[in-house]
């Protein structure tokens, strides 16, 4: 069809040769008909590996090679006389990465073919999947020859482990094998999820309807070719001539797929080609001499038309039947992809372009390049079918079934401060059960993450010495692989982040002193006269009835509320000041000197009352809370003693702060803490306690009316968890 549709266009000698191979190329029969034909142009072949040597060919003898092969090691820049007529199959990676990432996967498969075709794609897709940070567990290879006992062990292995979504690249052989067999052994049920690349879609073009009840649920990812007029005309067309050739096909609605169409736009693409230059010269440059010595291919030359044929079809453009067919140095350019779903039939649930990311609808490029907002979501796609039937997504993993090595996770124990990590032993059962804090917060994340993690806990006694690192003890116990990952009250220190590896805090952080709150004697129910001075109190009693005799002289002979017999006279004069201490009074004045005089003795009554009301207030709190310490200093200077949590490395920062150590003191519990401040230094206990902000935040929560923190806050990282680079948990936990 598309030799008859462009031989009107050619005008052309009747010698101008072009070589169609659009199926398989043998490569003895290429050299002999650039031999003995002189075919100007090669369109074929399609497999990898016959591709290669034809390209080889095309270099040396100057004839453009013209071939749908997807592999990307095969590349136009490589070979300049090579032309990708179909999509290299790296260009559907970051739409499958959005799949992926759109559902919140992290792990994932390859399902691939031993071959130049199946490893071709291998780099692309593995870098596409770490731009979205989901990680390759495993790489599962079948070889093109595997039967299906082989097919059968592989997909065993595949059940083993743990992860659920698998990417598929296979030829179609392969392929529908594979999901024979995976629909055998129960992998086509809820819970798997199947990523098809566009070379695997083409199954679902096969006449045997098994094929598709095989393939029920999966997902995949084929160029969209946009309907046309133009396109409608020309399947009809097709569908006319396949069924003159094929008079025994059932199928009705058999469809030319994808890589038919970029065929029938490169013949077009090569017509319009050949009409841009000068084909009168169309032979080729003979070998003058060599004798006997010279191989097939030094007897052919190479082609006067081939360079000029070449510059014109590396950067070319042309509306075809797939839609708008564009070379762009030597390769054709990706296109839109839409992402199919098979649930009963195949069906379309969405579209991926690379400047918009998945949407349900196709959304055209926009000049405006601040609308442009690539998303890769779930919603963006629509109501997906899963295998098994289900309309649930998938979590992506399930429990391994093989035996799984567990982690080996170490927890601490010890004597006290069991808040953060307490481990408990049934004594019958030796049953081992861990509670605290922090082994809350790690089994919380172990819950979020997108893949079971099966671990055991391994109790580590922390000795009670001062001669053992002891915490140091515990983390090195992960450098040489006796434990996989602690869970615990650990501290980040740089000397420990030298062998291990830590996850991000999840406490605060720091260092503190907390020490005893001044026992203040003076307080008793005369505490209310402390804030002023007895002279100040006599001075004010004074003046409140100054001021009151005043108004009344001001006011008794023009008002009458301060006229009367003498008693009530007497008894206003000492209501009318006071009043004026809670700005009670509600006798008017008349005189313009009182109200003067009224004024200065408010404002004068403001500010002794806030006076008071400050000062009684720190005396019945703040200066409750004096400590008997105020920092590290005092400590020294007056060589007092401290006490610090037995294992900490609290130990080694008050050495560097040049305390005595001779002066230390290691407890276990708060309840130790409280008994040795209680003590004090002189009495066999200590001054002050030096730990981290999360216990001495619990101490003081316990004991807040006895103790408060003093001096700076040295800053440490925080608790973290404790990891490996030599395991598995080191990925867990920084994922």
């Amino acid at each position: 069809m598309a030799v008859a549709a462009i031989k009107p266009r050619l005008s052309l000698t009747s010698e101008t040769r072009i070589l169609m191979m659009l199926l398989q190329l043998l490569q003895v029969k290429a050299i002999d008909l650039l031999k003995n034909v002189k075919v100007q142009a090669i369109l074929g072949p399609q497999m990898s590996t016959q591709a290669n040597f034809v390209i080889d060919i095309g270099k040396r003898v100057k004839v453009p090679i013209l071939s749908p092969a997807t592999n990307p090691s095969l590349s136009p820049n490589q070979s300049e006389y090579f032309i990708r007529v179909s999509q290299s199959s790296s260009a559907q990676v970051k739409a499958i990465a959005a799949i992926v990432k759109a559902f919140g996967w992290r792990e994932v498969v390859f399902v691939y073919e031993d071959s130049d075709f199946g490893r071709g794609i291998l780099p692309h897709l593995t870098n596409a999947m770490m731009e979205v940070n989901v990680f390759v567990h495993y790489r599962s290879v079948l070889a093109p020859s595997a039967d299906d006992e082989l097919v059968l062990m592989e997909l065993y292995k595949l059940m083993t482990m743990q992860t659920r979504v698998f990417i598929v690249h296979l030829s179609p052989d392969t392929g529908s094998r594979l999901f024979q067999k995976a629909n055998d052994v129960g992998m086509m049920s809820a819970g798997y999820v199947w990523i098809l690349t566009h070379s695997c879609m083409s199954l679902l073009g096969s006449t045997d309807p098994t094929m598709i009840d095989n393939m029920q649920g999966v997902l995949g990812v084929k160029p969209y070719v946009q309907p046309s007029a133009q396109l409608k005309i020309f399947t009809k067309r097709w569908r006319k001539k396949f069924y003159e050739e094929n008079p025994a096909t059932d199928d009705e609605e058999e469809m030319v797929d994808i890589f038919g169409l970029w065929a029938y736009d490169s013949m077009t693409l090569l017509a319009i080609a050949l009409e841009r230059v000068d084909a009168a010269n169309q032979g080729f440059n003979q070998v003058v001499s060599g004798g006997e010595t010279l191989s097939d291919m030094d007897t052919i030359g190479t082609s006067l038309l081939g360079p000029v044929l070449i510059e014109s079809l590396r950067n070319i453009k042309v509306k075809g039947q797939s839609g708008q067919f564009n070379i762009v140095n030597g390769e054709l350019q990706p296109s839109v992809f839409q992402i199919v779903n098979v649930g009963g039939t195949e069906r379309r649930v969405g579209f991926w372009t690379e400047e918009y990311g998945l949407s349900k609808k196709l959304k055209h490029s926009s000049s405006d390049s601040t609308s442009v907002q690539y998303t890769a979501n779930m919603y963006d796609l629509g109501v997906i079918t899963w295998p098994g039937d289900s309309d649930i997504v998938p979590k992506g993993w399930e429990n391994p079934t093989n035996g799984k090595k567990k982690l080996r996770v170490g927890v601490p124990v010890k004597g006290g401060l069991e808040q953060f990590v307490k481990v408990t032993k049934d004594p019958q059962t030796n049953r081992v059960t861990v509670t605290g804090f922090c082994i809350d917060v790690f089994e919380e994340v172990l819950k979020n993450l997108p893949y079971a993690v099966p671990f055991d806990y391994v109790p580590y006694g922390i000795p009670h010495s001062q001669n053992l690192p002891d915490y140091d003890e515990l983390v090195r116990q992960v450098f040489i692989g006796t434990f996989d990952a602690v869970v615990g009250d650990v501290t980040i220190l740089a000397n420990r982040s030298d062998r291990v590896e830590f996850t991000l805090p999840y406490t605060e952080s720091g260092v503190i002193t907390v020490v005893p709150v001044k026992q203040d004697r003076r307080r008793s129910a005369w505490i209310f006269l402390k804030p002023l001075k007895t002279e100040l109190w006599v001075t004010t009693g004074a003046f409140f009835i100054f001021i009151g005799s005043v108004i009344w002289v001001l006011e008794h002979r023009i008002n009458k509320e301060f006229q009367g017999p003498r008693h009530k006279q007497i008894g206003m004069i000492f209501w009318f000041s006071f009043s004026t201490l809670v700005f009670a009074h509600r006798e008017k004045v008349i005189s313009n000197l009182s109200r003067f005089v009224i004024i200065i003795w408010v404002f004068v009554v403001l500010v002794l009352t806030s006076s008071y009301t400050a000062s009684l207030t720190s005396m019945l709190t703040v200066q409750q809370l004096q400590p008997t310490i105020s920092n590290i200093k005092d400590l020294i200077k007056n060589r007092e003693s401290v006490g610090y949590q037995d294992g900490s490395f609290v130990r080694g920062l008050l050495k560097y702060m040049q305390l005595d150590s001779s002066k230390f003191r290691n407890y276990s519990s708060l309840e130790e803490y409280h008994e040795a401040l209680t003590k004090g230094s002189q009495n066999g206990g200590v001054a002050a306690i030096v730990d981290e902000l999360p216990y001495m935040r619990l101490f003081l929560a316990k004991y807040c009316g006895k103790y408060t923190m003093v001096g700076p806050t040295y800053k440490t990282a925080g608790f973290g968890f404790v990891t490996s680079l030599k395991t598995l948990s080191f990925y867990i936990f920084i994922s």
